[in-house]
C-alpha cells in the first residue's frame, strides 16, 4: 500500500504560479512511474505530465513550456512547477502512483482555482 498526500493547491491570478508536491508512503518510491492529473467538474480525469523511474517526462500539449514535473527520490516526492496559469486550468489535480501494471495508488487531490 502507497500513500500518497498532496500539497501546494490554491487561489491564484491568472498569469501566476503554483507549485503542487505529492509525498509518498514506503521505501521504494525510486521504482514508481509517478504522474499528475488533473479533473474540472464535470470532465473526465486527464494525464497532465508523468516521470518515470528513470526519468523520462512527458507532458499534456496544453500544458507544454508552461508546467514542469520533478521528482526528489530523497524525499519521496514528486512536483509539478505550474507557471502562467489560466482559468482553464482549473480543476482537482492528482498525483498517481504506478507500483506496476497492476497496481496504481491515488492521492485525495488538491484544488488549484485560477481567477481574477
Amino acid at each position: 500500500q502507497v500513500q500518497l498526500v498532496e500539497s501546494g493547491g490554491g487561489l491564484v491570478q491568472p498569469g501566476g504560479s503554483l507549485r503542487l508536491s505529492c509525498a509518498a508512503s514506503g521505501r521504494m518510491f525510486r521504482l514508481y512511474h509517478m504522474a499528475w492529473f488533473r479533473q474540472a467538474p464535470g470532465m473526465q480525469r486527464d494525464l497532465v505530465a508523468q516521470i518515470t523511474n528513470s526519468g523520462r517526462i512527458d507532458y499534456a500539449d496544453s500544458v507544454k513550456g508552461r508546467f514542469t514535473i520533478s521528482r526528489d527520490n530523497a524525499k519521496n516526492t514528486v512536483y509539478l512547477q505550474m507557471n502562467s496559469l489560466k482559468p482553464e486550468d482549473t480543476a482537482v489535480y492528482y498525483c498517481k502512483a504506478e507500483v506496476n501494471v497492476q497496481e496504481n495508488y491515488w492521492g485525495q487531490g488538491t484544488q488549484v482555482t485560477v481567477s481574477s
